[in-house]
């Protein structure tokens, strides 16, 4: 989750805020050498790979915070959040894919850094790498995993995440429904939030708000990236060089990476990436097959879907985008898709024509099935005189299905009708004027990669 304090080097320096600006800053990373010793390394591909792993340090937080956000006990030194970022070759695009703290894994043989032992390969959950051999190993069991040779490495921890966020002025978060968390202490009604940084640790540490669990708490840590890039392009941070100083001191403070990141590099990125946006980057978790997949003396694991990772990694080795491109109409580009509770596609829909207008209900549902909704293809006329308006009839146990498809017909009117059933009925009225663009909010079932504009505030 903490892994926004590494990518925001790379965004910050965008600027171009100058040699003066940025040599220095380096001097506050702690070092480490995660590719000692390292032999049988996949083939490098094109762009750059960086490992980000945030871990649950929280020596330097005060008594106060520690009460505030719900972080007592004392502090594992192991990961909880596992991020590969691909910053492509021409440094137009970042690519963040998500990799579950549980995930199954083989380990590869190697010596316990706490006990001294050795071990040959084994089965555990990622996250037990960097327990059991810190940095090196971490990189060494996700190349092994991914097939993806990794850059740089990076690491970040709860202390430098909520000062970072505070030096930027805070986050704006976006929510359609409440989320509330016993554990974190986050509650937040629906609408639209000013986080601070403690705040800001609640919402990317949540995981009791649904049954998406630790899925759902990736995807809101993607949402919070896109989000902190927004703010810091927007926010006058990169136009401003002292208060662009003060933010990267303040983020690189915890920061611990490999002996080649340093200043070449953030001025490498700093010319290359001028002009990087919330749309330069895309965010994806890696598909899973089995969410509760067992083990032999570990317990239950998340099974990657091997044939969707495959195809999702090759994509980073070959430099490609992870995100669909937008399609365009015939006048221009495509307006922004409206998010919706409910996704379209599991929405069932019955078109009829209310109007004397011939092939008008085959035209809606074509519109309609080309936005995402199950349609039958079997469009029909409508009974009675000719209808005004669009209504949209439904069964009061599919209300949130409803709601989602209205969006998609502006000023349609919602009527609930008992016993209807799962099949929506659209009747499209005189005061059609086309379909809009919708798309369901990710959720844990989810893992089609979306752009950073996508998903910040509207």
């Amino acid at each position: 989750m903490r892994m926004a304090t590494a990518l925001s080097v790379a965004v910050l320096a965008a600027g171009g805020v100058g040699h003066a600006v940025v040599t220095g800053l380096d001097t506050g990373i702690t070092r480490v050498d995660p590719f000692k010793d390292m032999k049988n390394r996949p083939q490098a591909g094109h762009g750059m790979n960086v490992l980000v792993v945030g871990t649950d340090g929280r020596d330097r937080i005060t008594p106060e915070e520690k009460q505030k956000y719900r972080l007592g006990g004392a502090p594992c030194h192991c990961t909880d959040t596992v991020m590969l970022v691909h910053v492509s070759e021409d440094r137009e695009r970042a690519s963040v894919v998500s990799l579950p703290r549980d995930s199954y894994a083989e380990m590869p043989e190697h010596t316990d850094l706490n006990s001294g032992r050795k071990h040959r390969a084994h089965p555990v959950k990622l996250n037990a790498a960097y327990a059991e051999g810190g940095p090196g190993l971490t990189v060494r069991t996700v190349e092994s995993m991914t097939g993806v040779k990794i850059d740089h490495y990076l690491e970040v921890d709860f202390t430098s995440f909520m000062r970072t966020v505070d030096a930027v002025g805070g986050v704006q978060i976006c929510t359609k429904r409440p989320l509330k968390d016993s554990y974190t202490g986050l509650d937040l009604a629906p609408g639209t939030h000013e986080l601070d940084g403690g705040q800001a640790l609640q919402y990317v540490r949540s995981r009791h708000i649904d049954g998406a669990a630790d899925l759902g708490r990736m995807q809101r840590q993607q949402r919070f990236l896109a989000a902190l890039i927004d703010r810091m392009t927007n926010g006058g941070v990169l136009l401003n060089p002292v208060r662009f100083r003060e933010v990267a001191t303040t983020l690189l403070g915890s920061v611990r990476a490999d002996e080649d990141f340093g200043t070449d590099q953030l001025l490498a990125l700093a010319k290359a990436m001028h002009g990087f946006t919330p749309a330069s980057s895309e965010f994806v978790s890696v598909p899973i097959g089995d969410m509760s997949f067992p083990v032999k003396g570990i317990g239950s694991t998340v099974k990657w879907d091997a044939a969707k990772a495959q195809k999702l990694f090759q994509s980073l080795r070959d430099d490609r985008p992870l995100a669909a491109a937008p399609r365009a109409e015939t006048s221009g580009k495509a307006p922004k898709a409206v998010v919706v509770d409910v996704p379209p596609r599991t929405i069932r829909v019955q078109v009829y024509n209310g109007t004397r207008t011939d092939g008008l209900g085959r035209k809606v549902d074509d519109a309609l099935r080309a936005t995402g909704f199950d349609t039958t293809r079997t469009p029909m006329t409508g009974a009675g005189k000719e209808r005004a308006r669009t209504v949209v009839e439904y069964d009061p146990r599919w209300d949130r299905s409803a709601k989602s498809l209205a969006a998609a017909l502006p000023g349609a009117e919602l009527r609930a009708v008992a016993g209807r059933g799962g099949t929506l009925r659209v009747t499209v009225g005189g005061d059609y004027k086309g379909v809009r663009g919708v798309r369901a909010e990710a959720s844990g079932a989810s893992f089609e990669a979306v752009t950073g504009d996508q998903v910040v505030c509207p």
